[in-house]
């Protein structure tokens, strides 16, 4: 590895603020991006929405290929492909231009997102260090949601929200640059060769899954073409599970999806974006809508939620070395339950952001790194050193579905139990019942996670090296 253990996370922690700050800063200029194309709200929502179906789709493709081709090599391909089409969003005329830009930088961001978490599993072995990594991962995610919003405000104030587009091109670019010097360029497996009809078939039935599910969130309940669009997706699904068990070289091996904690693991950090995701966005429409606050507010209330966040996130490998992997995983998702819940009671529409938000968002902040470190933990405890992009690409398509199944079934459960002509105190009940939904997944995640078994460590794959001993 060159360059310190320490500059290499720093790099790969940047990058994963990057990502998740990409998200946030373009819902934030979405309405000055209307504005100035004369798009309404159909194809604005597709400027958010064609990132989230690439993204989603391509994770676990681009896990395996940064095993096949090489993780620096397709990290730094996924860096300047978002900052190209970032630069292709910065000059766009026209909403469908726009949309354009914004699949292809999804398809960047998810060879980025693979390739990166595949170099932490390498760069850092198992134990400890590892934890720490997955810590500071965990830090940047929850900064990269509050201060997106804050720059979006800032940026499309200022400068107009072209320059959101840019900042990505600027810091995609210096990103890549860094991973030449501070990267080692020889991680890969010696395996050659994937099944090539499995890749698309995955590739095209997540993006089709991803499709219908954000298709069914804008339109609050699911309609012909979502349904159509759900139902090819999962027929793909079935003949990728057909071409893996057939295949010589599958993308996904089925031995790798039958160990059971893997499995759990995925689902419980699914579980978890589907809560945390959509919280953030119905925070801030409350803040806004409700309480009448600004935009730039709207993301400055979340930030005692990120300040928690960044604190409690380095301490979560003490956490777990002194009460245990399932048991700190199972406090984060009893604090998830309860912030979340807290957070649905205390919502009024007479309310303020002291007396309704605050406290509860940061019990969220405690919970937030404990669940996202701990089932990256576990998700990954099992990988071997050839299957690190194998292993990201499944956690992070875990993720990323359960970020978009949460948004589309929160947003729908809010958008039915409000009475659009009742004005606050109907959205502030339909905020209230996503919330309490969202709570129940938390309460229903916290009783799984005590299923949990990870193989001893004498059963666990060899660590390649021992760079991650630079952090302690």
């Amino acid at each position: 590895m060159k360059g310190s253990a320490k500059a290499a996370l720093a790099l790969l922690a940047s990058t994963q603020l990057l990502l998740i700050m990409d998200t946030a800063i373009v819902n934030v200029a979405l309405p000055s991006i209307g504005e100035d194309l004369g798009s309404g709200s159909a194809g604005l929502s597709w400027v958010a929405n064609a990132y989230l179906i690439t993204f989603g789709g391509l994770l676990l493709l681009g896990g395996r290929a940064a095993d096949l081709l090489g993780h620096r090599r397709l990290f730094v391909a996924g860096l300047v492909l978002l900052a190209a089409a970032s630069a292709a969003g910065g000059l766009a005329h026209t909403s469908g231009a726009l949309v354009a830009a914004r699949a292809v930088q999804g398809v960047g961001a998810a060879l980025a997102a693979a390739a990166a978490f595949a170099l932490l599993l390498i760069l850092f072995p198992h134990g400890p260090a590892r934890q720490k990594a997955l810590g500071a991962f965990a830090a940047m995610g929850g900064l990269g949601g509050v201060l997106g919003t804050v720059l979006g405000g800032v940026l499309t104030d200022l400068l107009g929200w072209r320059s959101t587009f840019w900042l990505n091109v600027l810091v995609g670019l210096v990103l890549g640059v860094l991973a030449l010097r501070l990267l080692d360029g020889g991680t890969r497996s010696a395996e050659r060769g994937f099944d090539v009809g499995g890749a698309l078939a995955v590739t095209g039935g997540l993006g089709l899954i991803a499709y219908a599910l954000v298709g069914a969130g804008e339109a609050g309940r699911p309609g012909g073409r979502t349904l159509a669009a759900g139902g090819a997706g999962v027929l793909l699904l079935v003949v990728f599970a057909v071409l893996e068990a057939r295949a010589a070289r599958p993308l996904v091996p089925p031995a790798v999806l039958r160990r059971p904690a893997l499995r759990l693991a995925n689902a419980l950090s699914a579980l978890a974006q589907t809560v945390l995701f959509p919280m953030f966005f119905l925070v801030s429409l409350y803040l806004q809508s409700v309480l009448g606050h600004s935009p730039l507010f709207g993301g400055l209330g979340l930030l005692p939620l990120s300040v928690v966040v960044v604190l409690t996130a380095p301490q979560s490998g003490r956490l777990i070395a002194r009460l245990g992997l399932r048991a700190t995983m199972t406090l984060g998702f009893g604090l998830l339950f309860v912030g979340t819940a807290w957070l649905g009671l205390a919502l009024a529409a007479e309310g303020t952001f002291f007396s309704t938000v605050l406290a509860p968002s940061l019990v969220l902040g405690v919970a937030l790194p404990l669940v996202m470190v701990t089932t990256n933990v576990a998700a990954t405890a099992e990988a071997s050193p050839e299957e690190t992009g194998l292993a990201s690409g499944l956690v992070n398509t875990s993720q990323q579905f359960g970020s978009v199944l949460g948004l589309a079934v929160l947003v729908t459960v809010a958008t039915t139990v409000t009475d659009a002509s009742a004005g606050a105190a109907a959205e502030t009940a339909g905020f209230r019942a996503a919330l309490l939904v969202g709570a129940a997944l938390a309460g229903l995640a916290a009783l799984f996670s005590t299923r949990l078994r990870l193989p001893a460590p004498a059963e666990l794959p060899a660590p390649r090296e021992r760079a991650g001993d630079a952090l302690k």
